[in-house]
């Protein structure tokens, strides 16, 4: 039996983020392009004697018990299979709380991954997922990774080709967006033609690895309700395209923003100027990293 796992859980960033109707069970049904970052969390999952999950974060503000998503993820699995050994998670995170990029989430995808290993559970992946959605939409997604379609209320996940590589700068502002309250005040029935992405689109240039074809379709239908909320999000995404990128864009229900840069100098210049030079107040968070595409390993 295994006793220490060592897991990194990556983040994601919507490159098209559509919103199709609000179903009768108060779900949203959704279309988007899903693309994980290199920016990742880390997970260590240590084998103990006695039964029981302990989780160990470092940041004081993040609950250890059963509201903590990694926890979920570990009962799940330890409860259905009558895991009689308990283990000990220690999350260390990088990827901003409450931003938009599906860190809960991805941790959770990681801790099933790592559950399923460290107690030859024998489960497979596609199996992991249809597990996962009981703990969150986009902890399957999370699960498989790379570049992908994911419909529905986000479960409904088809595997696209990968990505072009390129630079990512993501920033989050200081301020944190409740999901909720974005898809509560989200008016479909107002939005213009327009304010919806072209996912089809999107998806020919993916295909095409056409890069900036790409990030010319770039589009997110809840920036509607954030932006308005909060304008910082708009003064970075501004920011972003000054400094070089080819596109800047919200990811998920906010704040974070990323912008997609072609050239590494540039790339770097921009991660410089918002980290430490005069735009350092507009982000509180701010990473250089690129696209992440391996499929084979999960969560590995």
């Amino acid at each position: 039996m295994i006793r220490h796992l060592g897991l990194k859980a990556y983040g994601k960033i919507n490159l098209g983020l559509d919103v199709l109707r609000k179903r009768d069970d108060g779900y949203h049904e959704v279309r988007m392009i899903m693309q994980t970052v290199g920016l990742y969390d880390k997970i260590d999952i240590y084998l103990k004697e006695t039964p029981g999950i302990e989780v160990v974060t470092n940041l004081y503000y993040l609950p250890v018990n059963e509201n903590n998503l990694v926890y979920k993820a570990a009962k799940l699995l330890m409860d259905e299979f009558h895991v009689p050994h308990g283990i000990r998670i220690h999350l260390k995170k990088f990827i901003p709380v409450s931003a938009g990029m599906a860190g809960g989430s991805s941790d959770a995808a990681a801790v099933l991954f790592g559950v399923n290993k460290m107690f030859q559970l024998g489960l497979t992946r596609e199996e992991l997922m249809n597990r996962g959605v009981k703990i969150g939409a986009d902890v399957p997604y999370c699960i498989m990774r790379g570049t992908a379609l994911s419909e529905g209320i986000g479960e409904i996940l088809t595997p696209l080709t990968d990505m072009p590589q390129c630079q990512v700068l993501i920033a989050k502002p200081s301020v944190s967006v409740s999901t909720k309250f974005v898809y509560d005040h989200l008016n479909l029935a107002e939005l213009k033609t327009e304010d919806h992405p072209d996912i089809d689109g999107m998806i020919e240039a993916i295909k095409s690895h056409d890069i900036y074809k790409v990030s010319e379709r770039l589009g997110n239908v809840l920036e509607t309700v954030t932006i308005p909320e909060y304008p910082v999000i708009a003064d970075i995404k501004e920011k972003l395209k000054e400094l070089g990128a080819v596109n800047a864009m919200m990811s998920g229900s906010g704040p974070t923003v990323f912008g997609i840069f072609t050239n590494p100098i540039a790339a770097g210049r921009a991660y410089e100027e918002l980290r430490y030079g005069e735009c350092r107040n507009l982000a509180k968070q701010v990473y250089l990293t690129n696209f992440y595409n391996t499929k084979e390993v999960p969560n590995g």
